[in-house]
């Protein structure tokens, strides 16, 4: 009963929002998101001035604002540029893959999205169809600035092709590495190394929070698929929360895909994603890191 209430209270806003939204409703939204990796560097044999360049470079890297244009149809989720310290950190430097930068273009419509994305220098542009979240409807709320939001779940799979290269790649499957007894030999180890002491990610359960108020099927990145504009998201380690919204402003709005970089699929793109994060970690273990070390994490 308190379901079937909820429904109600929920298609009564709908409509009523609908009348008030014209068809050329636009609008855009700011988030802000923090994502946690625990990465411990306590026994690493580096300078403690080192390891705070490194702390206060990974918050920097996750924590970020995000900008999101979006009509009835379409969207446009843009990272908001920040100015970085000159030089490079020491020949240190830290990417984040899939987090940050570029532009994530969605057509709910016609269900496809274009995501414009760097890799080790590289610009990747990844056109597909939108992936299709399983959304488990509750009766919850809560209340964002001043619109009132449904909890929803579903579920975020890992893809496994990636995973187990990634556990390949930092000797997470390797053998010789659980028999190795000598200290010097252990010490030097891949599984001493920063990505192998990162907790490998399971399935997850994603928790949004949408409004009905804003009646349109958009949210920031990847997710979309509600009732609803989305307005938080709690994703494992990666937090996004709308921080203001601006609806049916005077400024127009240039909601556009991104068309700039090597096309691939999905597929194509998580493939060689994959395989840089091979010749990585290959690299790191010989010592060879070349003019300043990369390390991808993926969140």
């Amino acid at each position: 009963m308190k379901t079937a209430k909820h429904w109600v209270c929920a298609l009564l806003i709908g409509c009523t929002t609908c009348v008030v939204f014209g068809q050329d409703f636009q609008g855009k939204a700011y988030y802000q998101t923090k994502t946690t990796i625990d990465v411990n560097l306590d026994d690493r044999e580096i300078s403690e001035a080192m390891k705070q360049r490194i702390r206060e470079r990974m918050k920097s890297r996750l924590e970020q604002s995000f900008e999101l244009l979006f009509d009835r149809t379409t969207s446009l989720y843009t990272q908001e540029e920040k100015l970085g310290a000159p030089g490079n950190q020491g020949g240190f430097r830290m990417a984040f893959a899939g987090m940050g930068g570029g532009a994530y273009y969605k057509d709910v419509q016609n269900q496809e999205y274009a995501n414009q994305t760097e890799m080790f220098g590289k610009i990747f542009l990844i056109k597909d169809s939108l992936a299709t979240w399983e959304w488990k409807l509750g009766s919850e709320t809560k209340k964002i600035g001043d619109y009132v939001c449904y909890k929803a779940t579903a579920t975020r799979r890992v893809n496994e092709e990636i995973m187990t290269r990634m556990r390949n790649a930092f000797g997470r499957n390797n053998q010789s590495n659980k028999e190795v007894k000598d200290s010097i030999a252990e010490k030097t180890s891949t599984k001493n190394s920063m990505l192998a002491r990162i907790e490998e990610p399971e399935n997850l359960e994603v928790t949004a929070w949408y409004t009905p108020e804003i009646p349109i099927s958009q949210g920031p990145g990847p997710y979309w698929g509600l009732p609803g504009l989305i307005l938080e998201v709690n994703d494992g380690r990666t937090a996004i929360l709308c921080s203001k919204l601006v609806l049916n402003s005077k400024e127009e709005l240039n909601i556009k895909a991104p068309n700039k970089g090597k096309e691939v699929s999905q597929e194509e793109y998580n493939a060689i994603l994959a395989e840089k994060m091979e010749e990585m970690s290959k690299r790191f273990r010989s010592g060879n890191r070349g003019n300043g070390a990369r390390i991808m994490i993926r969140g």
